[in-house]
C-alpha cells in the first residue's frame, strides 16, 4: 500500500498531526498505533489539568485524547490499532506486524514520527539491593491503577520528582496508601511547580532534594529502602542514611524519547534531547521525515505537544504537495545555562512569519534574562525571576528580526 503521509503513533502528537495533514487537503493518511485504542499515554492519565491552552477548559487525559480521536474518526482518517512498527527506512518504507495483516510494508511520501517517550528503567540507575516484587516505574504503576484497577502498594517511597512521580504520589495517597517521601537526586525538582504544590505540599508528603536510594531490602517483596543525602558530585554521603519501611518503590527518574525507529531511518539525533534534530518545519535530516511531540523532546504540557504536532502535520502536507527541499539552514546555538532548543536549525529564507523556539535550562536560576543573539548582537531580552529545568520555556521569533542572520544563539545573562 502507498500513502501520502504515514504517522507512527496514535497518541496526542500523532492525532493532532493527522488532523493538520487532513486540514491541508491531503487525504491519503495512515496512523499506526501499537495500543488497542487511540490516545496513547493520555488514556491512563485520569487526573485533570489538560487542555487549558487548547480547549480553554480543564480536562482529564482521556477526555483530552478522546476529543482528538473523535475528530480523526469524523474526518475518516485511516488508522490501524494493535500494530507494531518494526522498521522505518530512509526511503520512507514502514514495516509493521499485526494480528490481522501479519508482516506488512507500506510506502509513504512523508512520514511523521510521533512515538512518544518511555521511562528510564531501574537497570539504568545501578541501585544496589535485591530484586524483589514491589518495584515499579511510576508510569507502570499508573497504568496498573488507572486502567487495570490494581492497588500496587500500601507504604510507598518514590525516587525521582518528575511529573509522573509527583502525580502518582497524590494518586497513591487518594487510594489509601501512605507515601513516606519523594527522594530527588538533584538539588531541584524535575517536575512542574504546580505539581509539587498540588501533589506533595497539599498532602504533606516530604520532598527530599539531593537524596537518592542507596539500598533496597526484602527478598520476596520490598520491606524497606534506604535513602541517603548526596554531595555536589551526586555521591551518597556516609552517615546520612535513613531507612523507610515500605512495600513499594516507584521510580520516576526521567523519560527518554522513543527513537529506535528513527535510528533505523538514519535520522540524526541530538545528544542532549535524545530526539531528532529538526528544522523550523519539524523536518529531520532525512527529507520527508518529520518529528513531533515527546519523541522529539520531552514536554511538560500536552497542549504544547498538540500545537507542535499541528505544525509538523501542516509542513508534512506541504512537503507532499510541493516536494520542497530545504538546505540553507543556520544552527541555533545555546550557551550559558540553556541546554537545548527545538528547533535546532532554521531556514530563514523559507520560515513562517513567526516561529516558536522551545528550550530548557540546565539548572535553577533566579533574576536572569533570556537573551537572543543575532550575529553576536542582542535582538531580544526577556526578564525572568525564576527558571527551572522542569519548566519548558518558549520564544516567539519573527522572520523580520532574523533577516540577514549568519549566527543565532539563545543564552542566559544576568538581570541588570
Amino acid at each position: 500500500m502507498k500513502y501520502d503521509v504515514v504517522i507512527i503513533g496514535g497518541g496526542p502528537a500523532g492525532l493532532a498531526a493527522a488532523l493538520a495533514v487532513k486540514k491541508e487537503g491531503v487525504d491519503n493518511i495512515l496512523i499506526i498505533e501499537r495500543d488497542d485504542k487511540l490516545g496513547g499515554i493520555l488514556n491512563q492519565c485520569i487526573h485533570n489539568g489538560f487542555g487549558l491552552h487548547t480547549f480553554k477548559e480543564e480536562l482529564t487525559g482521556p477526555e483530552y485524547a478522546n476529543r482528538f480521536a473523535q475528530k480523526v474518526i469524523e474526518e475518516k482518517i485511516a488508522y490501524k490499532l494493535n500494530c507494531m512498527v518494526i522498521s522505518v527506512s530512509d526511503d520512507k518504507k514502514v514495516t509493521y506486524v499485526s494480528k490481522e495483516d501479519g508482516l506488512n510494508i507500506v510506502e509513504a511520501k512523508a512520514i511523521i514520527l510521533a512515538m512518544g517517550c518511555r521511562e528510564r528503567p531501574r537497570g539504568a540507575l545501578n541501585i544496589p539491593g535485591f530484586r524483589p516484587a514491589g518495584i515499579y516505574s511510576a508510569g507502570t504503576a499508573q497504568r496498573l491503577m488507572n486502567i487495570e484497577g490494581y492497588k500496587v502498594g500500601n507504604e510507598v517511597v518514590i525516587l525521582g520528582s518528575g511529573d509522573i512521580g509527583l502525580i502518582m504520589a497524590r494518586r497513591m495517597t487518594l487510594e489509601g496508601a501512605k507515601v513516606k517521601c519523594v527522594a530527588e537526586l538533584m538539588p531541584y525538582s524535575g517536575g512542574l511547580k504546580r505539581n509539587i504544590v498540588q501533589c506533595l505540599n497539599d498532602y504533606n508528603i516530604p520532598l527530599l532534594l539531593s537524596h537518592t536510594v542507596v539500598d533496597i531490602k526484602g527478598k520476596e517483596r520490598v520491606s524497606s529502602v534506604v535513602v541517603a543525602e548526596v554531595d555536589e558530585n551526586r555521591k551518597p554521603i556516609k552517615g546520612t542514611e535513613k531507612e523507610f519501611k515500605c512495600d513499594t518503590l516507584l521510580l520516576s527518574v526521567g523519560l527518554l524519547p522513543e527513537n529506535e525507529l528513527s535510528k533505523l531511518a538514519n535520522v540524526e539525533l541530538s545528544r542532549v534531547t535524545s530526539g531528532p534534530i529538526v528544522s523550523d518545519n519539524f523536518e529531520t535530516n532525512v527529507n520527508g521525515i518529520f518529528a513531533c511531540g515527546n519523541v522529539l523532546h520531552v514536554h511538560d504540557l500536552v497542549d504544547y505537544v498538540s500545537s507542535e504536532a499541528e505544525l509538523a502535520g501542516t509542513y508534512a502536507a506541504k512537503y507532499v504537495k510541493e516536494n520542497t527541499a530545504h538546505n540553507s539552514y543556520i544552527n541555533v546555538e545555546v550557551k550559558d545555562g540553556v541546554r537545548y532548543t527545538v528547533p535546532q536549525k532554521i531556514d530563514i529564507d523559507n520560515m513562517a512569519d513567526r516561529i516558536i523556539v522551545r528550550f530548557r535550562v540546565s539548572n535553577e536560576y533566579r533574576n536572569k534574562r533570556i537573551v537572543v543573539l543575532k550575529n553576536n548582537e542582542e535582538i531580544r531580552s526577556i526578564k525572568k525571576k525564576v527558571l527551572a529545568p522542569g519548566e519548558m520555556e518558549q520564544l516567539f521569533l519573527s522572520k523580520d528580526e532574523l533577516k540577514d542572520a549568519k549566527t543565532l544563539c539563545v543564552c542566559l545573562k544576568e538581570n541588570q
